[in-house]
């Protein structure tokens, strides 16, 4: 694929979560933010496409064109409840 269009990652899996990783072209990794991880709208207007409910978790400062994104994972049964105060999300993986 030419290195001028975006290029979308297959999805990859965890537990709780699915992810994917989208890089962008040089002129458009210009336009990336360095002091906060970007909202759906900031990265829809720089023409990511991507189904609903995508978050971009975390940022890779050695590769600030590599966008990292992650949703929960909507293929596995839902677990009943069982009155514990976790969260069910595991440990955080935002970069501090």
């Amino acid at each position: 694929m030419p290195s001028d269009q975006i290029q979308y990652s297959e999805k990859y899996y965890d537990d709780v979560y699915e992810y994917r990783h989208v890089i962008l072209p040089p002129d458009l990794a210009r336009s990336v933010p360095k002091s906060h991880l970007m909202t759906e709208t900031e990265w829809r207007n720089l023409g990511v496409q991507q189904s609903p409910g995508w978050v971009m978790y975390m940022m890779h400062a050695p590769e600030p064109h590599i966008l990292l994104f992650r949703r929960p994972r909507t293929d596995l049964p839902k677990k009943p409840s069982s009155g514990s105060s976790s969260n069910g999300q595991g440990p955080s993986r935002l970069a501090a």
